[in-house]
C-alpha cells in the first residue's frame, strides 16, 4: 500500500506551536539584551566616531556578504601590479569604538560572537555599531584597518602594509548576484580579479597541504509560505573565492605576530597518520580514489558531494581537522603554531564586528607594523582570549545543534512509522548516522549490518519537539 503524503508542519502555524528558539537561547544562556551602561557607551560612540588621518578614499573598495548583511566588517579591492597582484582589504575599525576595559569590552567578552538564529541575531556589539557606525556601509565615511597585500604571480606575499585610514565603501554586493556576474562575465571592477586570484590561492594552499572539508551545511531556511524549512546548501565559488583574501590576510597576520613575538594565533594539529591511514583504508570501499603521491587535502578537493560513498568520506574526513585553538603567546613562539586546515601558521583578524578575537589581533598587528610594541594593557588581557573564545564557541555550537534539532524533529512529527530512503553516512555496530533522501534531515538510526556510503531504508520511530529528538530504525 502506498504511503500517505508526507506531512511536513509549516512553522509558525501559531504562536504557541513550533520550536521555540528563544527557550533554547535561555536555556543556553546567551546573552540577549545589552546591559543599559553599554547601550550608553555605544550610542556616545556612534555619534562621535574618531576617523585617522590617513584618507584612503580614492581606493574604490566594496563589499561582499550574504544577501540582507548589514554587520559589514571587511570591504576589498583587487588590482594587477606587475605581473602580480595587489589586495586592498579593510577591516572594520573596532578598536575606534570599543574602549579596552571598558562597558564596550567587557559585554563583548562576556558574549565572545555573534549568534545567528533563524528568528533573530543575537550580536556581539550593539546594533547601533555594528550594523551602523562602524559597519563599512556603502558611502559612509569610516574609520578602518587597511591592509595593502602585494602578492608576486605565483599569489605569494611580497609585501605587507597595514595602517588605520578613513574609507568608504563604493558599493554593498551579495554573493548570489556577484556569482551570476562572475558567471556571465561581468563582475564589478573590483571584484574583477576574484575568480582569477581565489583560484590561484586555493592552488598555493593546496601546495601547502591544506585540508578544506567544503561539507554542506546543514540550515534553516526561510521557506516560501513565510514559515521555516530545512535545507542543505554548500558554499558558491564566489564564497570560496572570498574566502581566500581572508585567510591570505590571516597569514600575513599571523607572520606578522610570530616575527614581533607576540600574538594571538588559530591553530589546528596537523592530522594524525593514524588517521590518515584510516582514511586511505576506507576510501576504497567508498569509492573515492586516492592517489599514492596524493594528500588528504587534494583527494577531499576532488570528491562529489551528489554521490554516497563521496558524502560518507567527508563525515569521516572530520577527524582530520581535531584539536582547534586559540593559542596566545608572549615572548617565546608556540610550539605548534600551524593551522592544518589552512597549511600555515593563521590568525583570525578579518570579523572584529562578529568575533571578539579579531579586535585583538587586529591591535597587536597595528602596533607590530607600525613597528611598536602592543601596549601592556592589550598583551595583558591576550592570555584571557583562548578561554572565552572557547566558551563562546561551546555555547554558539550548542545553540546551533539544538535548533538543528528542534526542526527536524518539528519537520517530522506527525509521520511516525513512516519509511525513508536514506544515505549511511557513518556507522557502528548498533546504530548509524543517516540523512534522508526527502528532508535535509540527519540523524540516528538503530539496526545492525549498515556501511557507510550506501543507502538503505529506515523508519521513523520517534520525532519529538520538546526533547529535541528524532529516532529512525533500519529495516530488514
Amino acid at each position: 500500500m502506498a504511503q500517505a503524503p508526507l506531512r511536513v508542519p509549516r512553522w509558525p502555524a501559531a504562536a504557541s506551536e513550533g520550536p521555540d528558539f528563544a527557550a533554547i537561547r535561555a536555556e543556553l544562556e546567551v546573552p540577549e539584551e545589552f546591559p543599559p551602561a553599554v547601550l550608553a557607551e555605544a550610542g556616545r560612540r556612534a555619534a562621535q566616531p574618531r576617523l585617522p588621518e590617513l584618507d584612503a578614499t580614492d581606493v574604490p573598495l566594496v563589499t561582499l556578504d550574504p544577501v540582507g548583511s548589514q554587520d559589514l566588517d571587511q570591504a576589498v579591492h583587487l588590482a594587477r601590479r606587475g605581473d602580480g597582484y595587489r589586495v586592498s582589504y579593510a577591516i572594520a575599525d573596532v578598536g575606534a569604538v570599543v574602549e579596552l576595559g571598558g562597558p564596550l569590552d567587557e559585554e563583548a567578552r562576556r558574549r565572545g560572537q555573534t549568534l545567528y538564529n533563524p528568528d533573530r541575531r543575537t550580536p556581539l556589539h550593539p546594533p547601533v555599531l555594528s550594523e551602523g557606525a562602524a559597519s563599512l556601509l556603502p558611502g559612509e565615511l569610516r574609520a578602518a584597518a587597511l591592509w595593502t597585500i602585494d602578492l608576486d604571480a605565483d599569489g605569494e606575499p611580497v609585501r605587507v602594509d597595514l595602517r588605520r585610514a578613513r574609507v568608504r565603501s563604493r558599493a554593498q554586493l551579495d554573493y548570489p548576484a556577484v556569482q551570476a556576474q562572475a558567471d556571465a562575465g561581468t563582475l564589478p571592477d573590483p571584484l574583477a580579479l576574484l575568480p582569477v586570484l581565489g583560484e590561484l590561492l586555493r592552488r598555493r594552499a593546496a601546495e601547502r597541504g591544506a585540508i578544506e572539508l567544503g561539507t554542506p551545511d546543514q540550515e534553516v531556511t526561510a521557506s516560501p509560505d513565510g514559515g521555516w524549512t530545512l535545507a542543505f546548501r554548500g558554499d558558491l565559488p564566489v564564497e570560496g573565492w572570498n574566502a581566500e583574501i581572508s585567510l591570505l590576510t590571516g597569514r600575513c597576520a599571523a607572520t606578522l605576530m610570530l616575527d614581533g613575538g607576540v600574538g594571538l594565533l588559530r591553530t589546528l594539529p596537523p592530522a594524525r597518520p593514524d588517521d590518515v591511514a584510516r582514511l586511505r583504508l576506507l576510501a576504497p570501499p567508498l569509492g573515492v580514489d586516492w592517489p599514492a603521491d596524493a594528500g588528504p587535502g587534494e583527494v577531499i578537493r576532488g570528491l562529489d558531494p551528489a554521490r554516497p560513498g563521496h558524502v560518507a568520506f567527508l563525515e569521516e574526513a572530520v577527524t582530520l581537522l581535531r584539536g582547534a585553538a586559540y593559542t596566545a603567546f608572549d615572548g617565546a613562539p608556540p610550539e605548534q603554531p600551524g593551522h592544518g586546515g589552512v597549511g600555515a601558521p593563521y590568525a583570525h583578524v578579518t570579523a572584529p564586528l562578529r568575533r571578539l578575537v579579531d579586535r585583538f589581533g587586529t591591535e597587536v598587528c597595528l602596533a607590530l607594523a607600525a613597528g611598536q610594541e602592543p601596549p601592556p594593557e592589550l598583551r595583558a588581557v591576550l592570555p584571557e582570549l583562548p578561554a572565552l573564545m572557547a566558551a563562546s564557541d561551546r555555547r554558539t555550537r550548542e545553540a546551533e545543534r539544538a535548533v538543528l534539532d528542534a526542526m527536524e524533529a518539528w519537520m517530522l512529527r506527525g509521520n511516525e512509522g513512516r519509511t525513508f530512503r536514506a544515505v549511511v553516512v557513518d556507522a557502528g555496530p548498533e546504530s548509524a548516522t543517516v540523512v534522508l533522501d526527502v528532508l535535509a534531515v540527519r540523524a540516528r538510526c538503530t539496526g545492525q549490518g549498515l556501511e557507510p556510503g550506501t543507502r538503505t531504508e529506515v523508519r521513523l520511530t520517534e520525532a519529538d519537539v520538546a526533547a529535541r529528538r528524532v529516532r529512525f530504525e533500519a529495516l530488514p
